[in-house]
Parts: C-alpha cells; sequence; structure tokens
C-alpha cells in the first residue's frame, strides 16, 4: 500500500485532516496573496515545526516535495484555481488605478488538469548524504534545516510524481557508490567524490543518467579507473536492470557547471534521448530544458498554439498559415516547431547555446524549415530583430514568452511593447505573482517616457492556468494579451 493510500485509509483521519488544512494555507501565502488568512513569519514557522513532530520521515519528504498529497486531485485542482484568480485580480485591480474604464474581472478558464497524475517526472535529480541510519552515503532527498544542522537524506521510493524507473535507478546509485572505496561529496571543503544523479526518461522509457563528480587531487588516470567502474556496475553488473540508453559523467569542482564549463562525457550509450510532443519530435540532450511533466507539455503547447495563432481554416479544411511568430526563451524551441504549421515564419531567441543547437536540430528533424533560432540574450537580439520586423509592413507579428521565474528583462518589454506590429501576445508563467507581475503591468500600464514605456498598452483577455505538476501547489499560467 502506497503512503497516499495508507493515509486515507489510517484511523487518524481526523488529525490528518487538520494538518492538511494547515499545511495548504501555508503553501498558498505568497507574499500579500492568500488562500487561507495569513500568518506571520514566525507563526508559519511554528506550524510548520510542530505540526511536522508527529510525522514519519517519509512523511515529512511526501510534504516538502508533494506537498497536496494527502487532498484528492479534485481538491487540489479547486485550490490552484482560487490562487490563480486571486493573482490575476490583483493584476487588474492594478490596471485600474491607469484604466479606470478597464474591466474589473479577467477572465478565467478552468484550470486544465494534468492527463497523468502519478511517476509524471521525467527528469529527477537525487542528492546524497546522511541517511536516517547515518550512513553517509544514502541517495534520495533532503528533509530537515541545514540551519539547525538536522538535514538528512531519505529514499523517495513512495513519492507519488516520481517514476518507478527513477526509483530503481537511485537505488542502484546508492549500491553502487555503497560499493565504491571513495567517499560522497558532502561538503566540497570536506573532500569526497561521488555527487548527485540526474535522471531523465522519456514516454517510451528511455533512459539517460548523468552522474556528478569531484575529482578532488586524484589524477586524469586515476578518475578513469572509477569511471570504468560505474560502466561495468551499470551495464554489465547489478545496474544493468535499469537498461540505461546514455550514461554521462561530469566532473566539476563547482556546485553547478554548464557543458561548456565542464563537458559531459559520455560513457556507455547514445548521445540523446528522443520525446514526442503533439506529434513532433525532440532531441533531449543532458541539460537540455524540456516540461517535466510530457503528458501536461502537450495540453499546455497546445493551449499556447491555440492562443498564439487560432487555427483558421479555408474551406478545403486546410490550415492557412500567416505571420511571424516571436518565441522568446524558446529552449529547446518545442513551442515554435509545435506551432509552425500555423505560421509564415517561426524566429526563437534563447540565451543557451546548445539549446539553440538542439533547436535547430528539432527543426530539421520535423522538416519545419520556416523556424529560425538566434542565439543571444533577448533584451540584445530582440530590439534589433523588432526593428528589422517594423520594416515589412502588413506582416502580423505574434509573440510568445517564456522566460525563467526571473521574468523578461525590462528592455525585452520595451521591445514588445514599442512593436506595433504585435497585437497578440502570449506570456506563460510558472510564478505570475512574481516578477512576472511586473512584467505584467510594463506591458498594460499607461505610456510612461520616465521609464521609456512607449506605444499601444496591452490589455490582457485571458487566462488559461494549466496543471503541471499534481501534488504540488505549482502550475502554470497561460495569460493572453491583445491590443
Amino acid at each position: 500500500m502506497n503512503l497516499a493510500a495508507k493515509y486515507r485509509t489510517s484511523g487518524f483521519v481526523k488529525r490528518r485532516i487538520i494538518y492538511t488544512l494547515k499545511q495548504t494555507r501555508l503553501l498558498f501565502s505568497s507574499n500579500d496573496v492568500f488562500v487561507g488568512n495569513p500568518a506571520s513569519q514566525k507563526q508559519r514557522h511554528h506550524l510548520r515545526k510542530t505540526g511536522q513532530d508527529h510525522l514519519s520521515t517519509e512523511e515529512r519528504l511526501a510534504d516538502a516535495v508533494t506537498p497536496l498529497w494527502r487532498l484528492t486531485y479534485e481538491e487540489q485542482l479547486v485550490l490552484k484555481q482560487r490562487r490563480q484568480e486571486r493573482i490575476l485580480n490583483k493584476l487588474t485591480k492594478y490596471l485600474s488605478h491607469d484604466f479606470p474604464s478597464a474591466p474589473r474581472r479577467l477572465s478565467v478558464l478552468p484550470i486544465l488538469p494534468s492527463p497523468v497524475l502519478e511517476g509524471y517526472r521525467n527528469k529527477s535529480t537525487f542528492s546524497i548524504r546522511n541517511g536516517i541510519d547515518g550512513n553517509p552515503k544514502t541517495v534520495g532527498f533532503y528533509i530537515g534545516s541545514f540551519r539547525e544542522g538536522n538535514v538528512i537524506c531519505v529514499n523517495g521510493d513512495h513519492l507519488l510524481n516520481m517514476p518507478e524507473k527513477h526509483k530503481l535507478v537511485a537505488r542502484c546509485y546508492q549500491d553502487f557508490i555503497r560499493l565504491s572505496p571513495l567517499e560522497p561529496c558532502l561538503e566540497f571543503s570536506d573532500g569526497g567524490h561521488w555527487r548527485e544523479m540526474t535522471v531523465r526518461t522519456n514516454a517510451e522509457g528511455h533512459t539517460l543518467v548523468i552522474v556528478y563528480f569531484h575529482p578532488q587531487t586524484l589524477s586524469p588516470e586515476e578518475v578513469e579507473v572509477y569511471k570504468a567502474d560505474l560502466v561495468d556496475y551499470f551495464v554489465r553488473g547489478p545496474g544493468s536492470v535499469c537498461q540505461l540508453h546514455s550514461l554521462f559523467f561530469q566532473e566539476t569542482v563547482m556546485t553547478r557547471c554548464t557543458h561548456e564549463q565542464s563537458p559531459y562525457q559520455l560513457l556507455y550509450g547514445q548521445q540523446h534521448i528522443y520525446e514526442e510532443v503533439l506529434s513532433f519530435k525532440f532531441r533531449i540532450s543532458p541539460e537540455a530544458f524540456f516540461q517535466v511533466n510530457q503528458a501536461a507539455a502537450e495540453v499546455l503547447y497546445g493551449t499556447v498554439r491555440d492562443l498564439c495563432v487560432p487555427n483558421h481554416s479555408d474551406a478545403g479544411g486546410e490550415t492557412q498559415p500567416g505571420g511571424t511568430l516571436l518565441d522568446v526563451c524558446c529552449g529547446t524551441g518545442a513551442i515554435g516547431i509545435t506551432t509552425s504549421r500555423r505560421v509564415d515564419r517561426i524566429i526563437g531567441i534563447e540565451l543557451i547555446e546548445q539549446a539553440v543547437k538542439d533547436a535547430r536540430f528539432n527543426a530539421a528533424l520535423n522538416n519545419a524549415l520556416n523556424c529560425e533560432f538566434i542565439p543571444g540574450k533577448a533584451e540584445v537580439v530582440l530590439p534589433r530583430l523588432i526593428s528589422q520586423l517594423s520594416s515589412k509592413r502588413g506582416c502580423p507579428v505574434m509573440a510568445v514568452v517564456n522566460p525563467a521565474r526571473a521574468g523578461l528583462h525590462h528592455k525585452v518589454v520595451r521591445a514588445l511593447r514599442h512593436q506595433p506590429a504585435i497585437r497578440r501576445l502570449v506570456y506563460i508563467s510558472c510564478k505570475p505573482e512574481g516578477e512576472a507581475m511586473r512584467n505584467f503591468r510594463e506591458l498594460c500600464c499607461a505610456a510612461n517616457p520616465q521609464k521609456k514605456l512607449r506605444g499601444e498598452p496591452f490589455s490582457p483577455t485571458l487566462a488559461v492556468p494549466v496543471d503541471m505538476f499534481p501534488h504540488t501547489p505549482h502550475c502554470e499560467l497561460v495569460l493572453l494579451f491583445e491590443r
């Protein structure tokens, strides 16, 4: 019986329900946006601390990774819907100061659910630290507080969002490092070598693994010996049960390294795995961004495609493409490529060089010959690109932006706003109450010469929440702006 089923049949249902309600109130509080009544920081800390005293380590980890696991999925969707509505009400209040005649409420469609509820993650990163038994070679996820010095690593086999293949690889990696004479690298200053591990899978179950390693004072020849041990374990030894398609190794003396800083070394198998979304195929390299829930990604990208370019057909039923779509922060090109059959031209902009290479490969793989991908900072590339597009009169321009949590650079917002040909803009945000809210306001506020915000403002006309992360408080918000 899994943890969720055990919980729902527990004799302590009343106590658990009270605890869940307390936790839910805390999880959905963000600055001044609350689902429940606000509590002070001290009160929230007290509730977290006292509320977990009676919980097992498995329950504490489930609360940290999948905080809504005690609720039915329908209850989770209600909470997420309410939260998005509260956030968007905040936006309309901001805009009402500039435009008193603007609608007081933004149209928010019902949240689109994830087609898959359990084992949906296609990427997991496992850490190493002392386990509950004190063994420093324990692979899993952290619970506890570094400030209080009580952090331990807990096995994640019970987590609802984790696929069985990821759990199997984690168990095998733990077995391997326990057999190895090398110590784990818990703190860089304390020595040790074996670090975390990332597992990536696709819908077919193909598995790509990256093992991170700190060489410390080992010679290159010595490192080669341990790389060979790793291959032997996962290809010919007990780890062969994992049936890996790719095994990568990265030597790094930093917390995080890009491929350019320290190349991913392919020790075994294929250089890439592939994933399909909306009948388009995409190459996944070790550090390439891809949505962690493939089934829900189809819902998200289909929604974005329909909002960017509504599907218009001629009398014969054929879709009529037209215009240019700017895909800002395009990653490996998924949004642009899945929309490519509805427009004349796709122009993607992406900071990470490897992602641009993947995007170009993916466009060729899908015969999307109208796609162009440009490397560089969006705030540098976009203004120059906008000036080129401005010279092509009569060509409709749509834009989609999918930035990181930090939101768009203010120069990108200015460039989008200053281009009168852009009449339709779709913004995808995983954290709309954060820096994205600043972007929303700058796109929609009255012209402000002091802030160099010129041009006709956009208006938010439709919002669609998409649940990409069941059992967590998070979802993606797709917001359509028009002018």
